[in-house]
C-alpha cells in the first residue's frame, strides 16, 4: 500500500519522500495556458499548482531520486475543444520529462491520452465519480491502470470493486479535505476566501414558514434551530475542522486512519492525502501520521490496536466520536459507538 501525497512546490518533495510518501501528485498551469484561455481550469484547483515546466522537471527528477513517482493532474470537469488540445500538449511535455502518470476525470480525454502516450499510466480522478465495478471495467477498457474512488465510497464497496476488477488498482482517500456534496457533480469553483470561498460555505439565513400559512410552533422552531446548528457543526468538520491542528502541528479534519487495516485487506493499492494548496508543514504532518499507522498495520497489529493508536495520535477522541470527521464512519459502527 503506497502513500500518495500532494505537492505544490518542488522543495516539498524531498522531505515528504523522507517522511514516507512514495507517490506525488501535482497540478500545472503554465503561462501559455493562462495567456491563451485566461482561465485557471487546467485542473480542479485554482491554487496550489506549479507554473513552470522547469519546476515540473525538477519535481520529477527529485522524486525519482527517492524512488517515488509523480502524477500530473488534468482533472477539470469540462474542457473546450481547444483546451483538450492544450491538455494533450501538457501531457506530452510531461511524458517527455519522464513523468509517471496522469490523473484525468474526463473519460474521453482519458482514452485519447492513453492511446497517444502509452508509456504514461492513466489514473481516473475521483472527480469522474466512478463508484462501482462496472465503472471500473469501463475505465480499464479505456486505458486506465488506477481508479481513485470518490470520497463517500464505503469500505465494502471499495473492496468489492477491487475484487471484481483485479486488473485495475484502487486508490482511496485517507486524510484531509472533505466535500459536502459529490465533488464530481459540483459545477462551481473553489474561489479563494477573499473572493467568497467555495459556494458550499455560503452562510445563508433561513426563515421557516408552514406551507399551510400557520405559525411555526416554538417547539418546531427550536428543533429547526438545533438542526441548523448541527449542520453548521458538520460543515466545520468536513472543512478540516477549520484547518485546525494540534500544538505539534498534526492536522484535524476528514480522516480514514482507523480504516487503513480494512482498506489494505480489501486490496486498496494506495491511500491518498488531499490538499495540494496546503502548507508544507501540514502535508508533512499528514504523511507522518499515515506512515505511523501503516507501519503498525504492516507489522500485524490487530484492528482495535490500530484504531486506538490512530485515534490517540492527535488525540481526537471527541472529534472521532461525532462520526463527522470520518471518511469511513462504518468503522465506528463496528466498534458500537
Amino acid at each position: 500500500m503506497r502513500i500518495v501525497a500532494p505537492v505544490s512546490r518542488v522543495a516539498e518533495i524531498e522531505p515528504l519522500a523522507q517522511a514516507g510518501a512514495s507517490e506525488f501528485y501535482c497540478g500545472l498551469v503554465p503561462p501559455d495556458w493562462l495567456g491563451r484561455f485566461h482561465a485557471i481550469n487546467a485542473n480542479r484547483r485554482p491554487s496550489g499548482n506549479l507554473t513552470r515546466y522547469e519546476d515540473l522537471a525538477r519535481a520529477i527528477d527529485i522524486a525519482h531520486a527517492h524512488e517515488a513517482t509523480v502524477s500530473l493532474v488534468l482533472n477539470a470537469q469540462h474542457y473546450s475543444a481547444a483546451q483538450i488540445g492544450a491538455a494533450e500538449d501538457i501531457a506530452g511535455r510531461f511524458a517527455a520529462l519522464g513523468g509517471d502518470a496522469l490523473i484525468v476525470s474526463d473519460l474521453g480525454l482519458l482514452h485519447a491520452l492513453a492511446l497517444r502516450f502509452p508509456a504514461l499510466r492513466m489514473h481516473v480522478s475521483s472527480v469522474a465519480t466512478c463508484r462501482n465495478a462496472g465503472a471500473a471495467r469501463l475505465c480499464r477498457e479505456l486505458g486506465a491502470q488506477r481508479l481513485i474512488l470518490p470520497r463517500d465510497v464505503t469500505l465494502a464497496e471499495a473492496a468489492s470493486i477491487a475484487a471484481e476488477v483485479p486488473d485495475i488498482e484502487i486508490e482511496a482517500f485517507v486524510l484531509n479535505d472533505g466535500c459536502i456534496f459529490e465533488e464530481g457533480a459540483c459545477h462551481t469553483i473553489h474561489l479563494p476566501g477573499q473572493l467568497g470561498g467555495p459556494i458550499c460555505l455560503d452562510r445563508f439565513e433561513y426563515r421557516y414558514r408552514r406551507r399551510d400559512g400557520g405559525a411555526v410552533s416554538p417547539r418546531l422552531a427550536a428543533r429547526l434551530q438545533q438542526n441548523d446548528a448541527e449542520y453548521e457543526r458538520w460543515l466545520w468538520y468536513r472543512f478540516s475542522c477549520g484547518f485546525s491542528t494540534t500544538p505539534e502541528g498534526l492536522p484535524y479534519g476528514p480522516c480514514g486512519l482507523c480504516a487503513v487495516p480494512v482498506l489494505r485487506r480489501g486490496r486498496v493499492a494506495a491511500i491518498k492525502i488531499a490538499g495540494r494548496e496546503a502548507p508544507t508543514a501540514r502535508k508533512l504532518a499528514s504523511v507522518r501520521m499515515v506512515r505511523s499507522v501503516l507501519e503498525r498495520v504492516r507489522a500485524g497489529e490487530d484492528d482495535a490496536a490500530v484504531r486506538a493508536f490512530a485515534v490517540g495520535l492527535r488525540p481526537s477522541e471527541s472529534h472521532c466520536a461525532t462520526g463527522y470527521m470520518c471518511y469511513y464512519p462504518e468503522v465506528l459502527r463496528v466498534e458500537g459507538r
